[in-house]
């Protein structure tokens, strides 16, 4: 089981991992969940229920990679990538009504990784099996996937040069241990829809 999630008997799913590559995803899911932010809890005294309905925001976020996790929702993939004001109307009020929520969930989802890595215990031997339920993997699979977009944003990937150029970048490149992290979190990743996939 080196580094490929495997399935579990009755659902879920393992992982060997060793002490750096447990620090290395519990740093990464600490950074997407600072990079989501905190989220709005409902003020001293507000009904909560009513939180739930509140409102987000409307404007697309400035940051690409925070962009790239919550995108627009009606945008033309063939244009220019500008949208003209009737689309950019109708992504403002998608976003304003399903932001909050998308963003709740893929806070959600970092969470459950930070949390079933801090629940590990690290062996002598300086590593761990992670064992996941079917519902943490789901969480795992949402937080995977948010990592490497948002790693592959800072890379500026896209899906044409993603198989061959990452593979041939230079030892002394300074974006080689970013790319390392994309790749091997795509492995993991990959691994772990298979274990999901009957």
């Amino acid at each position: 089981m080196a580094g490929n999630f495997e399935p579990l008997k009755g659902g879920g799913a393992a992982v060997a991992l060793d002490e750096v590559e447990i620090s290395i995803l519990r740093s990464l899911g600490v950074q997407l969940l600072e990079l989501i932010g905190p989220g709005q809890a409902p003020a001293m005294g507000e009904d909560p229920l009513a939180a739930l309905f509140a409102e987000g925001p409307s404007e697309a976020p400035t940051d690409p990679a925070l962009a790239r996790l919550l995108p627009d929702a009606y945008a033309d993939p063939d244009a220019s990538g500008e949208q003209d004001d009737e689309q950019r109307a109708a992504s403002a009020e998608f976003r304003r009504y399903t932001e909050n929520d998308l963003r709740a969930r893929k806070r959600d989802d970092a969470l459950a990784l930070v949390r079933t890595l801090d629940s590990l215990n690290v062996t002598g031997e300086g590593g761990a099996v992670l064992k996941l339920t079917p519902q943490d993997s789901r969480h795992w699979l949402g937080a995977l996937n948010d990592l490497r977009l948002t790693i592959g944003t800072r890379l500026e990937v896209s899906e044409d040069e993603e198989s061959e150029d990452l593979y041939r970048l230079p030892d002394g490149d300074p974006r080689k241990p970013m790319v390392m992290a994309y790749l091997w979190l795509g492995a993991l990743q990959e691994t772990l829809v298979e274990t999901l996939t009957p």
